[in-house]
């Protein structure tokens, strides 16, 4: 069994999938009641309900239905309230007993699950890729192999937890359970050394989740 410290420690000893294997598995994201629960972000409906709107209303914009890829899809709590929005839906994640489990419950003719490295595999085709809270996790390293990919997208709907005060973006961290809140940092796509620069860069939500975080989604369009 992978040990959490271990896995902090050492930048590549431990695969990104091991690591998001070992959350799961100990609930590191709560919810030990649960076979596999993804959070709190993806549970709390102060959080799901007001993100659910923003993105339905996104999606009732094109007269006819888009696709969507959504990356890092955890426990489909939240993507399976969008599906029926779109023409196709691809839902992916790197924990493939969590993506057998969400085939076993989530079923719909334009659905598909894949269990997939997101920053290393090939990504399915579609017109927008969701990608909420997954960054946070990630080192920049990840976080740069993935952009790459997302430029293929017309749509990016991006969301991350961020301090609300001002910060220094884009500290690194070691890909795992923690985000860089811990850091007083964020992930700004925009900013060094990412430097996105989408065609149009448009504010979906911001939540505050306490006195000292929000919980932010901006949606890109790259051509």
């Amino acid at each position: 069994m992978l040990d959490k410290s271990d896995a902090q420690k050492n930048k590549t000893r431990w695969s990104t999938k091991a690591v998001m294997n070992q959350i799961y598995e100990k609930s590191l994201w709560g919810g030990a009641e649960h076979d596999f629960y993804s959070g709190a972000g993806s549970h709390d409906v102060q959080i799901v309900n007001p993100y659910i709107a923003a993105v339905r209303n996104f999606l009732l914009e094109f007269e006819n239905p888009t696709t969507i890829c959504d990356l890092g899809c955890g426990d489909f709590n939240v993507g399976h309230q969008l599906v029926n929005y779109t023409k196709a839906y691809f839902a992916i994640d790197i924990v493939a007993d969590l993506i057998e489990r969400n085939k076993s419950i989530y079923k719909n003719q334009n659905l598909t699950f894949q269990c997939l490295d997101i920053c290393k595999d090939d990504l399915p085709k579609a017109d927008c890729a969701m990608v909420r809270q997954v960054m946070q996790h990630l080192s920049n390293s990840e976080i740069m192999e993935l952009l790459s990919k997302l430029k293929n997208y017309k749509y990016i709907i991006v969301t991350e937890h961020l301090p609300i005060s001002q910060f220094k973006a884009n500290l690194d961290l070691v890909t795992g359970q923690g985000n860089r809140l811990k850091f007083k940092s964020g992930v700004v796509l925009t900013e060094a050394p990412f430097y996105l620069k989408p065609l149009e860069e448009k504010h979906f939500l911001t939540l505050k989740i306490d006195a000292k975080s929000v919980i932010k989604t901006i949606q890109y369009q790259n051509y």
